[in-house]
């Protein structure tokens, strides 16, 4: 088989494997970004870096892990170099289009929520519980260790949890977490 016949059969495999994969970089990343214009800029980003390495990505053990392993670097590259921070508003300057997502319910308080965890504790319940990926790998898209994505995840969640706006979108009170600095302050009060 010639030079010619191996790159069109690997253009062929990566454009196989974008087409199948799209749909699910792009829920990844409008998660880590919040916007959608923002995400298919992660998401063509990480694609053209899957590219240029094709030959390594198609023989890793799982070549989808390792294109989301690239776009999340790519965000964190993007989030470290931003020096203006964004803020992002309900009042849009052009006319409201329907919104294909609107049936998850309060989608933009769990945004916004999203948006005030950290990064790396953003990434791992977003690989967690929207991509549905076992911690293990979630540590090797994130490069870091299993224990340390189990603690992120639980971190998050508890963030999650204590975040009053969700808890008043799912109508039940916001119930203070305790902490030994509540058993000091309760002390001295009178009962």
């Amino acid at each position: 088989m010639s030079n010619a016949d191996d790159s069109n059969s690997a253009d062929d495999e990566f454009h196989a494997f974008m087409t199948v994969r799209w749909p699910s970089l792009m829920r990844t990343a409008y998660l880590l970004t919040g916007s959608h214009h923002d995400a298919e800029d992660l998401a063509q980003n990480a694609l053209a870096r899957a590219y240029s390495k094709w030959d390594r990505v198609r023989h890793s053990d799982d070549m989808a892990a390792y294109v989301r392993k690239i776009m999340i670097n790519v965000h964190a590259d993007g989030f470290r170099r931003r020096t203006v921070r964004e803020w992002f508003t309900s009042r849009l300057p052009e006319t409201a289009v329907a919104d294909r997502t609107a049936q998850v319910e309060h989608r933009g308080a769990l945004m916004d929520a999203l948006a005030r965890l950290p990064l790396r504790q953003r990434s791992a319940v977003v690989l967690r519980y929207f991509e549905d990926m076992a911690p293990a790998q979630i540590a090797a898209a994130l490069g870091t260790r299993e224990s340390t994505v189990r603690s992120q995840i639980a971190r998050g969640l508890a963030v999650l949890r204590d975040d009053g706006v969700l808890a008043a979108l799912a109508g039940r009170p916001r119930e203070p977490r305790d902490h030994p600095s509540d058993a000091v302050a309760l002390k001295g009060m009178p009962r």
